[in-house]
């Protein structure tokens, strides 16, 4: 039981030149020297045979590790370069109107922030000191619809099998503070008067069989955000239908591997968690290839092992549309000597701040996860389901503007070992606020949707 309740409730939760990158201990010794300007235009398609032409248009640790991710058969579309994904005009008002107000506190926390990104992009300089601290608060706020309602399954694979082991279902995770939307700036940006949660996230799983039914709901409170000293852990509910009954959890640690599985709770989306713990340094700006606007549906639209080809490891993007982006990296530090990785790397997208890869290293030094992922536009149709009405807009953002993450695949290159987490339908269109009083409730868990 603790086994698939820790996995689900884990679910829920850049310039001209090419990449600058650390030194790696596996680095081949007798590489070509890396291009000053990329070999492919938008249009192409790259077979696996033309694989070549992509070296110093990926993270190096990527290319290192290639064999995960590129086969033979894969068929890589080449996207446009820099295409507009500009957040909303609501979100970027509201960084202009509070420019200036956001500042850094003890122990890196955020302070004085109201609604927009923190520190305007364009402001920051990757030789400030703080300049880390200052990416991640924006990666933190970024602009995520009203949050995300979607179906998800969370798969496990080894070597490339894909395992019975799985989970599927339904989730939401409605931000409640720092809401740029006008009708919120009488109450500061919060959605409810004096909201203490900075977000409620729920899931009720559908399969497998003994674990249908399942419902929880998690508050991240606000003050969590905190210097770590003070700062309050999140509290989750969880309705069993096995006992009938709400429990109650608190979640303290979140750095430790999830039951059996590749990734702990704060690897998903690359980063869910809560950047006071950690040391943070930028290290360069690039321009990198990667996922960015996907061609295919996956899951709940196709069978995850369908339309959409994740590749011999079950990890892959290769046989999408990837495109050329300019990304921020940054470098987190854990301050807990207990955990376990010793450093994580990070690339975001500096137009969006939607992550775009992570490469996290063991206690020892060694390059231990990557992850990566995929991302749909929500300006864009792909099938008959989006003229239903693919993700529209609500009160005072009639066009949403939103570059999601559609999926995350998280590969152990220490093992082989993996798991990917889909939700192609994932949106963050506003519910009604009466609808969303009722799903925030704890009440709800008892009775169900």
């Amino acid at each position: 039981m603790r086994r698939w309740l820790l996995i689900v409730a884990a679910a829920l939760w850049v310039a001209a030149s090419p990449p600058a990158q650390r030194a790696s201990a596996e680095a081949l010794t007798d590489a070509p020297p890396l291009p000053v300007a990329p070999s492919f235009a938008e249009g192409d398609v790259v077979a696996f045979g033309d694989v070549a032409q992509l070296r110093g248009w990926l993270p190096e640790a990527f290319w290192e590790k290639r064999s995960f991710f590129f086969y033979e058969g894969m068929q890589l579309e080449i996207g446009p370069v820099q295409r507009d994904y500009a957040p909303p005009e609501v979100y970027r008002a509201a960084t202009r109107a509070n420019r200036g107000r956001a500042k850094l506190g003890r122990d890196g926390i955020l302070e004085g922030y109201v609604a927009g990104q923190p520190f305007p992009i364009d402001e920051i300089s990757c030789s400030d000191a703080d300049a880390g601290t200052k990416h991640i608060w924006n990666f933190v706020h970024r602009w995520q619809g009203f949050g995300a309602k979607a179906s998800f399954r969370y798969a496990y694979l080894d070597r490339g099998e894909l395992l019975p082991l799985y989970y599927q279902g339904t989730t939401s995770a409605w931000l409640l503070k720092h809401r740029p939307e006008p009708q919120f700036a009488g109450q500061g940006g919060d959605v409810f008067e004096d909201e203490r949660r900075m977000m409620v996230i729920g899931f009720e799983v559908d399969a497998p069989s003994q674990a249908k039914g399942t419902r929880t709901l998690t508050y991240r409170y606000a003050a969590s955000f905190g210097p770590p000293d003070v700062a309050p852990p999140e509290d989750t509910w969880l309705y069993s239908r096995s006992v009938r009954r709400v429990r109650k959890i608190s979640q303290n640690q979140r750095s430790a591997a999830v039951a059996g599985t590749d990734f702990s709770f704060d690897d998903l989306f690359t980063f869910s968690g809560l950047p006071a713990q950690y040391d943070w340094q930028c290290i360069g700006e690039a321009r990198l290839l990667a996922p960015m606007n996907t061609t295919r549906l996956g899951y709940p639209y196709t069978a995850a092992e369908g339309e959409a080809s994740f590749g011999p490891t079950g990890l892959s993007y290769a046989n999408d549309r990837w495109e050329l982006r300019e990304a921020i990296g940054l470098e987190m530090t854990p301050r807990d000597p207990e955990h376990p990785y010793s450093r994580k790397t990070l690339w975001l997208d500096r137009q969006t701040m939607q992550p775009l890869y992570s490469f996290a290293y063991d206690r020892a030094g060694a390059l231990w996860k990557i992850i990566h992922h995929n991302h749909r536009w929500s300006e864009d149709a792909l099938g008959e389901e989006t003229a239903q009405g693919w993700y529209p807009g609500w009160d005072s953002v009639p066009r949403p503007r939103d570059l999601r993450v559609v999926s995350d695949s998280i590969a152990n290159v220490q093992t082989g070992t993996g798991n990917r987490l889909d939700f192609w339908n994932s949106h963050g269109t506003a519910p009604e606020l009466r609808e969303l009083r009722r799903y925030i409730d704890i009440q709800r868990l008892r009775s169900g949707r």
